[in-house]
């Protein structure tokens, strides 16, 4: 039998730690259980020999026979080359006592924390999908939910999975067919109140609506079905909210989802969904088998439902805490974390907004009053409203099903689990899958890993080089970037810190070593790392040929974590000579590959990291002809370079170091116009901050069949200009909505030297007279809580203390506050009590952006403004 892990958990048990894995599988859902684990560390052997007293099985007569302590002499060695030996214990928190004792004694552990059910898959190189293997002694149990009618099923008692117990694992490669749900629920403004909670699937679509069938305010229509369904959506009528939760809960078990997907599912839909529970005295039984999720809330953890610790009526539902929730057999995944982490960027990532910019619709209520309007909605006692409220409810469902079905978000954490052993619904976790890839190889050369902060070097590792950049206003700028350039450098000099120990403890001699930079150097033959990203690099590549977008960018995005991973001191394989090898060579290939273009006659005017900026100079643009030509003649230059640049490293390599390239560097981009800002206030080039036009001849079709004469018009060319921007006012959030228009129409104007003059007038006389105040709003996110402020107090947080201070509310960490700039300073916008200072926005917004780039062209915002007022 094979499945895909969707969950895993692990307890205690007299006879050793139990791990419990649910898998869906081609016959349904599985909950495995692996009984008899042992949880696993290691220690010097010295140390074993030492204080052989704390490692001794205890012998109380009150101590179960089970909880026995083995320590095992291992073919192992920690990152110094001491031998170490292997400490299991049967419980977990047997472990954890004796790693106590092993804190006041002084004794040194490594990788205490690597939990069971971790221990147990990755040393197996299972990532997401098992083959099980149970024969003789396996218990199996399984059951089949009834269809019976929705209503009614509040009371069943539901079994519809196999249980499976003693069995072998081996990893295979298994893609599931995983069911899913959509969520949302709606309440009143302060979540205490349950109005109704919508599901919605292709083939489902159903609203658990609160209150009765109602006419009249109050009254129910006892006359009235419970269960309605129309065209657009089923209606559960519920008589209250703890029947409304007993009957979706009831649905939610026989429906038997694989994934639960919403927006903000975890942090407001789960979450205020088990508050409600506990209110109303009803199990929140939301995981398979009926089981009551486990909540962890920033620090602590205690179980949802009724065994909630906390009370309901002294906890501020919604305080912001971080939140996570852990469903035995159910996965729940929040549309707005797998967005990040796939790399996705929204101006606002609301539901609205971004269902906006994908899917080009959005919520059946749009205006900014929609918590009161959806109150108004529930309690107006009109049949027809609350069918509305269903209506709204349900739409919220199916845009976020539609989000995902649109970027695949399912497919790509899928294939980041399968690449990374992480489960689905794990946010973030570079520092995980690094060790969940690395440590099980590791092992298999015989070391342990180091502790977090272990691998201490005086050394600063620096980052990527990053050119000084030559400021002004070009024409025909090529882009020639590095591939991976980060990952191949690893590949290419055997980057991998295995390799180090290896090389530095076998004492290898210089033709079997890599030199690297601050003291450290690689064995050519021995390592990991390196085998890792190869592995991943053909993957992706197939993955490309495929047209398998999701898994490709997650292994894209995992390659590309690699070097932040062993870059960050919150890594346990941290070590400023292995970065820094990684860096300081990047650096040198830049600037060498900056020395071989200027050689070919091109001068390179900015370098990032992994790209490089090319000027093909002034005699290009004058004898190149049309857009065309020039695209043709640009492309032709930007590949020729890159192929050039591929074999001089190819060649380079080769013959100072001996070893095979695995760099490459390709034509990306050719900006038609392109600027490059200064640093404000100074004459030095900007970093990091540029905008160009990219321009594409698009092909025309022409139906010639019923009038061959027009033919002739298909000579004619269509150009597409696309205006990028990089660091720049126009895609920085923090800006008003003003300056990035502004910014994008005034740099088009000046890149196609039309004229500009008049615009710059009208927009400055537009703001005067108080016709863009709807883009004058700046929105700014709080990296703190409002209260935390304390040395600065920047605009934002001013506002939001007037914020606080007008509706009682205190902003927290990751709110966002909109507020506009007035005659008294920053206001929230909607509790403006002053005017606007219009000459604030004139002076701090449009006044930069414009002489950004009116100075290359020995122009001012200054000089058009008062030439303009001079003629009034």
């Amino acid at each position: 039998m094979k499945g895909f892990i969707l969950t895993r958990q692990w307890r205690d048990t007299p006879t050793g730690i139990a791990i419990e894995c649910w898998l869906s599988t081609d016959n349904g859902p599985v909950q495995l259980t692996i009984p008899s684990q042992q949880s696993v560390f290691f220690i010097r052997q010295v140390d074993a020999d030492n204080y052989a007293y704390l490692f001794a099985s205890p012998r109380s007569a009150r101590v179960s026979p089970y909880s026995s302590i083995q320590v095992k002499s291992l073919e192992l060695k920690n990152s110094k080359g001491e031998k170490v030996c292997g400490v299991y214990c049967r419980q977990y928190q047997q472990a954890k006592k004796l790693l106590r004792e092993c804190d006041k004694h002084n004794v040194i552990y490594w990788e205490a924390d690597i939990r069971p059910p971790e221990r147990f898959l990755m040393e197996r190189f299972i990532t997401s999908s098992l083959e099980l293997d149970h024969g003789a002694g396996s218990d199996t149990k399984s059951g089949v939910a009834s269809n019976s009618d929705i209503k009614n099923s509040a009371n069943k008692s539901v079994l519809n999975y196999h249980a499976v117990k003693s069995v072998r694992c081996k990893p295979v490669n298994y893609l599931p067919e995983l069911s899913l749900v959509s969520l949302d629920i709606e309440t009143s403004m302060d979540a205490r109140e349950l109005y109704s909670i919508a599901v919605y699937a292709p083939l489902v679509s159903v609203v658990f609506m609160v209150g009765g069938m109602v006419d009249d305010v109050g009254a129910e229509d006892e006359n009235k079905a419970p269960y309605q369904s129309s065209s657009t959506v089923n209606i559960v009528w519920c008589t209250n909210p703890r029947e409304c939760l007993q009957q979706f809960l009831a649905w939610l078990n026989e429906y038997d989802p694989d994934i639960i997907i919403g927006w903000h599912v975890v942090q407001f839909d789960c979450w205020v969904l088990s508050k409600l529970c506990e209110r109303w005295k009803v199990p929140f039984t939301f995981g398979r088998t009926k089981k009551i999720p486990h909540w962890r809330v920033e620090g602590e953890t205690y179980g949802g439902g009724n065994n909630n610790k906390k009370s309901t009526e002294d906890t501020n539902w919604m305080d912001r805490q971080r939140r996570y929730i852990q469903v035995p057999g159910r996965v729940v995944l929040d549309g707005i974390e797998l967005l990040r982490i796939a790399f996705y960027h929204f101006d606002s990532f609301s539901l609205q907004f971004v269902a906006n910019s994908l899917l080009g619709e959005g919520k059946l209520i749009q205006h900014n009053d929609r918590g009161l309007a959806i109150s108004d909605m529930f309690r107006s006692g009109n049949v027809e409203d609350r069918i509305a409220l269903a209506k709204y409810n349900v739409q919220d469902c199916k845009l976020v099903w539609d989000i995902f079905e649109k970027t695949k978000l399912l497919d790509f954490a899928v294939a980041r689990s399968r690449l990374t052993g992480m489960p689905l619904d794990k946010m973030g976790g570079s520092v995980a899958s690094f060790d969940y890839a690395y440590l099980p190889k590791l092992h298999r050369r015989g070391y342990v890993a180091p502790n977090l902060g272990e691998l201490t070097s005086d050394v600063v590792s620096p980052g990527g080089y990053v050119m000084q950049s030559l400021p002004g206003l070009y024409q025909h700028v090529l882009v020639l970037d590095f591939k991976s350039l980060y990952p191949s450098i690893i590949r290419t000099f055997s980057i991998d810190p295995y390799s180090f120990w290896f090389a530095d403890h076998q004492q290898l001699s210089e033709d079997e070593i890599v030199g690297g930079f601050n003291g450290a150097f690689f064995s050519r033959d021995e390592h990991i790392l390196p085998s890792i990203i190869n592995e991943l690099w053909r993957e992706r590549d197939q993955a490309k040929a495929d047209n398998d977008q999701p898994l490709s960018q997650a292994i894209k995005i995992i390659m590309n974590s690699f070097y932040g991973v062993l870059g960050s001191s919150g890594c346990r394989f941290f070590d400023p000579r292995v970065c820094s090898s990684i860096t300081l060579r990047g650096h040198e290939i830049i600037q060498k590959s900056h020395a071989w273009i200027e050689e070919q006659g091109y001068q390179v005017i900015y370098g990032d990291t992994d790209s490089l900026f090319v000027w093909l100079g002034e005699d290009f643009s004058q004898k190149s002809g049309g857009i065309p030509s020039v695209n043709q003649k640009a492309n032709l230059v930007g590949k020729k370079l890159a192929r050039g640049l591929n074999d001089w490293w190819d060649k380079h390599l080769q013959d100072e170091m001996a070893i095979e390239s695995q760099l490459e560097i390709e034509f990306e981009t050719h900006y038609y116009d392109f600027l490059m800002p200064t640093i404000r206030g100074s004459e030095k080039g900007s970093k990091k901050r540029y905008a160009g036009t990219v321009k594409t001849v698009k092909p025309v079709e022409v139906d010639t069949t019923s009038n061959p004469e027009i033919l002739a018009a298909s000579d004619e060319p269509i150009i597409d200009t696309r205006l990028i921007f990089k660091g720049l006012e126009a895609v920085r959030t923090d800006w008003t909505p003003l300056a990035k228009r502004f910014q994008q129409t005034l740099y088009q104007q000046v890149f196609d030297k039309q004229p500009y003059e008049q615009y710059i007038y009208d927009i400055v006389m537009s703001v005067r007279q108080g016709q863009c105040d709807d883009e004058l709003i700046y929105r700014k996110r709080l990296r703190r809580d409002v209260n935390l402020y304390e040395k600065s107090n920047p605009p934002h947080v001013k506002a939001a203390r007037k914020h606080e201070a007008i509706t009682g509310d205190a902003l927290k960490k990751g709110d966002t506050i909109r507020y506009v700039i007035t005659v008294n300073g920053p206001e929230p916008v909607d509790h403006r009590d002053s005017m606007i200072d219009y000459q604030h926005y004139i002076d701090k917004q449009l006044q930069p952006i414009a002489d950004s780039i009116l100075s290359f062209i020995d122009d001012s915002f200054e000089r058009i403004v008062q030439a303009q007022i001079s003629l009034l």
